[in-house]
């Protein structure tokens, strides 16, 4: 009895103690007691530092879904076999289909960004694929023009190799074959790059002045997204031949875009121009504008220091990255229609500025300490869309011309759009890059870019550690 009382006596000790506990009143946290600087943000995306293995780890995801999605195989459609003798190929070869076609626009940017991953991470497999299926295509290409001329058939994807219809069938390939061809032995590559630029140079349609322009959506449109699609490969054709013409026409290319669609109140381009219109109604499309600012981005890359025009491009590079960044969102994503905050946030265009203002800063165009934080709060609402498959999420899909904001509200997000996954790798790349080449730091909760290495993780105030 006594052990029961006792039980009982420590019960009743417990339980009026809790009682006390419960009833004592909470502490109020305010500016006399706690540092309300420090307390912790309810970010909707990451807001820390990056290592370089973290990135790195991202994009092997991506790395191992598309190496496995991007086959290289010729297949007899009637039997299911493959075709490995490319002599003998039939009216019913096809190239084997995995989720993404090799040959596209898309991949064109793929293969670049495969490339600057295996340069900034040092890790042969990136350069390893772009050589497998370059040399594919090169190897299959005549084959396959071949039966076409025999038999005017030909499979779609191959189709976009050897008879390109469209500047996005060939100016983003031929790009990257040429910054491929530069350093590669063994494979020549000289036919199919020379094939797009015919096309590009020779086919394409065009305004009175020479402007790339397209019959859809209405006669003699200009699309911004055809800035990427034809201009770099014209000014990596001058660093691949020696020959000036090829970085004059890029350049004039970009000034005739500019001229047309730059909307100068909000340093943004316009997705689309129409010839016959008095009025050009300004839809700043996400993804457009981001292959406008990669076009400046890669031509200024490659063109020579002393080009009479290069202060000229660079001045247009640095505006439109000023109007970009003004429009980043609070999470890091960049929305669909830059200016429409209730647009959604779109992931492929994200990555595009990602890298085209990482690399800025890495290539000294651009300030560190002002847009070092833009790129790294990008890569770091970018990351979280590569899921454990390895795909990237929240990508828009291929989207046309459109004169209303409903058209852009509504394109549908999907991850096997091809659009997200170059744009990624290369923003990877360049982060490596960045972060590798400055010291961002969390300084007072705040993510900073420095020149020298701080050499602490405390709270950073003044250059000799004193507080001002």
């Amino acid at each position: 009895m006594r052990k029961t009382y006792l039980s009982w006596g420590i019960i009743s000790i417990l339980g009026m103690t809790a009682c006390q506990e419960a009833s004592k009143p909470e502490t109020k946290i305010n500016d006399s007691n706690t540092p309300l600087h420090l307390l912790t943000p309810e970010y909707t995306t990451p807001y820390r530092g990056w290592t370089a293995e973290e990135i790195k780890q991202d994009l092997d995801r991506i790395f191992v879904y598309l190496d496995e999605e991007t086959p290289t195989r010729v297949l007899d459609t009637l039997t299911g076999k493959e075709i490995t003798d490319y002599s003998q190929l039939n009216a019913h070869a096809q190239l084997e289909k995995g989720d993404f076609r090799l040959a596209s626009y898309e991949w064109g940017v793929t293969y670049t960004g495969m490339l600057e991953a295996a340069e900034a991470t040092a890790d042969s497999k990136y350069r390893e694929y772009v050589a497998r299926r370059f040399d594919f295509l090169s190897e299959v290409a005549p084959h396959f023009r071949k039966l076409y001329e025999e038999h005017r058939t030909v499979d779609a994807q191959i189709r976009q190799v050897i008879m390109p219809g469209a500047l996005d069938d060939a100016g983003a390939m031929c790009a990257a074959m040429v910054k491929f061809s530069k350093s590669a032995s063994g494979v020549d590559y000289k036919g199919l790059i020379d094939n797009y630029m015919d096309f590009i140079e020779h086919k394409e349609h065009r305004l009175a002045d020479g402007t790339f322009a397209r019959m859809r959506p209405q006669a003699n449109s200009l699309w911004l997204d055809d800035m990427y699609m034809g201009i770099p490969a014209l000014a990596y054709m001058g660093s691949y031949t020696g020959e000036q013409r090829y970085f004059d026409e890029a350049v004039r290319q970009i000034k005739q875009f500019t001229d047309r669609m730059f909307v100068p109140e909000k340093n943004l381009y316009m997705h689309g121009w129409i010839e016959s219109s008095d009025t050009h109604p300004a839809f700043h499309w996400a993804r457009a504008n981001g292959w406008a600012l990669l076009t400046l981005t890669e031509v200024l890359d490659v063109l020579p220091s002393d080009h009479p025009e290069r202060a000229d491009l660079l001045k247009i590079y640095k505006q439109h990255v000023q109007g970009i960044t003004a429009y980043q969102s609070g999470s890091g994503f960049w929305h669909q229609l830059l200016d429409k905050n209730d647009s959604y946030l779109e992931t492929s265009a994200t990555a595009i500025y990602v890298y085209c203002i990482a690399r800025g800063v890495n290539k000294g165009w651009l300030d560190a300490i002002a847009y070092g934080p833009v790129a790294h709060l990008g890569w770091s609402a970018v990351s979280t869309q590569i899921n454990e498959k390895g795909q990237v999420e929240g990508t828009c899909v291929g989207t046309g011309m459109g004169f209303d904001p409903a058209f852009y509200y509504h394109r549908p997000v999907n991850p096997y759009a091809a659009h997200g996954y170059g744009p990624t790798l290369l923003a990877g790349a360049e982060m490596i890059r960045l972060i590798q080449k400055s010291y961002p730091k969390m300084n007072d909760s705040a993510i900073q870019y420095y020149e020298t290495d701080p050499k602490t993780d405390a709270a950073i105030f003044g250059v000799d550690g004193q507080t001002y």
